[in-house]
């Protein structure tokens, strides 16, 4: 099986032309051809379960565009995706922000998807996504350290009560990379598909591990690569996988 994980700031793009007229100004508009090059990517990699992270799901920024939707459709995919800041977030409120989400695209197999919450954070959301053979968790960390210890703590209760094999995988804002997560890996009996410690962000000159994909002891590493794809600020992870002498359905 294929897991694709992406981060893609809302299909803005990148570049210095992302910061003009001001500082952060890109993320107010989204562009079509963007979003068509990810598509095209994400299509020609043939994933079998995609995590998608800053996706907008029908703001004016997109014109009201779901872009979990249109990337699922052209890759023939199941989405399950929701708004990434809690119920009582006053985010939920403000307009393009409230429709800031993230996603799981999957084939018609899966059989559940739920939603789970951090207590603390401005991003909140946990996805989890319940196939046959394993259970993936999508999350996007918050970027204040004290805050992602308190969701690590969150995460790792979930992660230890699910009685399949688990992938966590995410953005988890990690500036020091692995050596922030690692008492949460050991803790958890979690490990990083991403062996070597490559670095995804920024998308053009990599410097720092900030996405991870994480498996449990049960879940074998086929292939791993993050490709030189420059549509976003992050770039993609790509894991092949399969569970301890099976395929995974």
């Amino acid at each position: 099986m294929r897991l694709l994980l992406y981060n893609i700031r809302y299909a803005t793009g990148t570049g210095p032309a992302f910061h003009l007229p001001m500082p952060g100004a890109g993320y107010l508009r989204s562009s079509r051809r963007v979003l068509e090059q990810i598509t095209r990517f994400i299509r020609a990699e043939d994933p079998d379960v995609v995590g998608l992270i800053e996706v907008d799901t029908g703001s004016v920024r997109t014109g009201m565009l779901n872009q979990a939707t249109y990337i699922a459709n052209a890759v023939g995919h199941y989405t399950a995706h929701q708004c990434k800041y809690g119920a009582g977030s006053i985010n939920q409120l403000v307009p393009i922000v409230r429709k800031q989400a993230n996603a799981l695209l999957a084939a018609p197999r899966v059989t559940g998807e739920r939603f789970h919450y951090f207590d603390t954070g401005i991003k909140r959301l946990i996805i989890e996504l319940e196939l046959d053979d394993v259970c993936i968790f999508l999350v996007h960390l918050s970027l204040k350290f004290r805050h992602r210890q308190y969701q690590l703590r969150a995460l790792h209760d979930l992660v230890v009560q699910s009685p399949k094999p688990v992938i966590v995988a995410g953005d988890f804002n990690t500036f020091w990379g692995t050596h922030e997560i690692y008492l949460f890996m050991r803790a958890a009996g979690l490990r990083s598909a991403n062996t070597e410690g490559l670095p995804s962000f920024p998308a053009r000159h990599p410097r720092v591990e900030l996405d991870f994909i994480l498996l449990s002891g049960a879940i074998e590493v086929s292939s791993f690569r993050i490709p030189e794809v420059t549509f976003s600020d992050h770039r993609p992870l790509v894991c092949d996988f399969h569970l301890n002498g099976k395929a995974v359905a």
